[in-house]
C-alpha cells in the first residue's frame, strides 16, 4: 500500500510539473510595407493565451533583438504577427536562420509569405510566397489533417471573412498542409482548386507553422481560432 501510495505522488509530481512547463515567446510584428489594422487584436488574443496559460510572452518590432543568436535562443518560439516586408538585415536573417535551424520554433500568424520575400532560405522553407489576394469575402475552408495539435479542435470544415492569399506557385510539397481553402466557394482564387492555407514544415531542427488565415479582428475573437493558435504554439514548442 505504502509503494501504490509512493507511486501516485511521484506520478501527480511528473504530471504537475509537465503541465507546468513554461513557454517564452517573443511576438514580432514589424511592417515594411502594409500594416494590418488588425495586430492590435492579434496581440490582445496573444496576451490571453499566454496569460490563461502561463506562457511568458515579449512583444517587440524591434529587429535589433535579433543580432544575437545567443540571446534569441532564450525563446521557446517566435510568433510573426502579420509582419511584412523587409523585417531583418543581413546579419539578423543568419541570426534568425540558426535559432530556427538548431531547434526553435516559428508560428506565422496571416502574412509569413509577404516578409522577406528577397530571401532566398526564407521563401523557400516557407513553402510559398504571397502574390496577391481578392476582395475579402466569405469562403469555406477545409482541415485537411484533424490530427495535428493545431487543428484537432478545429471543425472538419468552417465559413468565415477573410482575405485569402494567392501564392506565385503552387506551395511547395515539402511542406504538410493543414488547412485549405475552396475555391468553389469564393470568386478570385488562382491555385487551381488545391489552395493550402496553414502548413507545417520540419526545418533540420526547428518547427515551422505557417498560416495565411487571420485577417481580421474577428479572427482573434474567435474560441476556435484561439484554439488554432494555442495548438500551433505547443506544437511550435514541442510541448504538444
Amino acid at each position: 500500500m505504502k509503494k501504490k501510495l509512493v507511486y501516485l505522488f511521484v506520478s501527480l509530481a511528473l504530471v504537475t510539473s509537465i503541465e507546468a512547463q513554461s513557454i517564452k515567446l517573443l511576438a514580432y510584428s514589424k511592417t515594411n510595407g502594409f500594416r494590418h489594422k488588425s495586430i492590435p487584436a492579434a496581440k490582445e488574443a496573444l496576451t490571453t493565451l499566454a496569460k490563461d496559460n502561463q506562457w511568458q510572452i515579449t512583444f517587440t518590432e524591434d529587429s535589433l533583438l535579433f543580432n544575437d543568436y545567443k540571446w534569441l535562443k532564450k525563446y521557446d518560439a517566435i510568433v510573426f504577427v502579420m509582419t511584412t516586408g523587409k523585417i531583418f538585415d543581413s546579419i539578423e536573417e543568419q541570426s534568425f536562420k540558426k535559432y530556427l535551424e538548431k531547434g526553435g520554433g516559428l508560428l506565422t500568424l496571416h502574412t509569413g509569405t509577404d516578409c522577406e520575400q528577397h530571401w532566398d532560405w526564407y521563401m523557400k522553407t516557407m513553402g510559398a510566397q504571397f502574390k496577391a489576394h481578392p476582395k475579402q469575402q466569405q469562403a469555406k475552408f477545409l482541415v485537411v489533417d484533424s490530427l495535428h495539435p493545431a487543428a484537432r479542435l478545429l471543425p472538419s470544415e468552417w465559413t468565415a471573412f477573410d482575405e485569402l492569399y494567392n501564392f506565385t506557385a503552387p506551395v511547395s510539397v515539402d511542406e504538410h498542409p493543414l488547412v485549405e481553402v475552396d475555391e468553389t466557394s469564393y470568386t478570385g482564387g488562382t491555385m487551381n482548386g488545391k489552395h493550402p492555407l496553414v502548413w507545417w514544415q520540419q526545418v533540420k531542427k526547428g518547427r515551422l507553422l505557417q498560416s495565411a488565415i487571420g485577417h481580421t479582428d474577428d479572427f482573434y475573437k474567435d474560441p476556435k481560432m484561439l484554439q488554432f493558435i494555442k495548438g500551433a504554439v505547443l506544437w511550435v514548442t514541442k510541448k504538444a
